[in-house]
């Protein structure tokens, strides 16, 4: 099966941030990597959950994402947990530094994808959720399964 151009190929989700923030708004930005990193990505050898951005002196970082290192690198490993930079516009940069310094937002990766070939990654800007927040999420998503359940076999025809 052959690649289209353009086409976006999703690497890893962290599905478990939708359930703990509420999303203000997203970002794409892309990841500067290492080749054998690179490589981890592609066999999907990664891990989403538990890290966040950090904007530092202009510039935006990564923190506990890990990629496992490549099996077949024969070369000396980066380590699994570095700090990895995050390619953003500088305006962008200033703009969720600023958003987050308001209380209770935070900048965090949504999921890593590959887009015409290069590595990138969906940033969230979002807010915690509170646990009442969280329990209303649930019984939204219980009543709409309760509907779908009754209705399904209604109006075939």
């Amino acid at each position: 099966m052959k690649k289209k151009e353009g086409e976006i190929i999703p690497v890893a989700a962290n599905r478990k941030a939708l359930y703990d923030y509420r999303v203000l708004e997203t970002y794409e930005a892309g990841l500067s990597l290492f080749g054998p990193e690179v490589k981890s990505l592609r066999q999907k050898a990664v891990r989403l959950q538990g890290s966040f951005v950090l904007a530092e002196n202009g510039e935006a970082f990564i923190h506990n994402l890990h990629i496992s290192p490549y099996a077949f690198n024969h070369v000396t490993s980066p380590e699994p947990e570095r700090v990895r930079k995050l390619l953003l516009k500088r305006s962008e940069i200033k703009r969720l530094s600023s958003e987050v310094s308001l209380k209770g937002r935070a900048i965090i990766p949504l999921e890593i994808f590959f887009k015409h070939g290069w590595a990138k990654v969906t940033l969230a800007l979002a807010e915690g959720k509170k646990s009442p927040d969280k329990r209303e999420d649930i019984k939204k998503k219980d009543v709409a399964r309760q509907l779908r359940r009754e209705f399904k076999g209604k109006f075939r025809g």
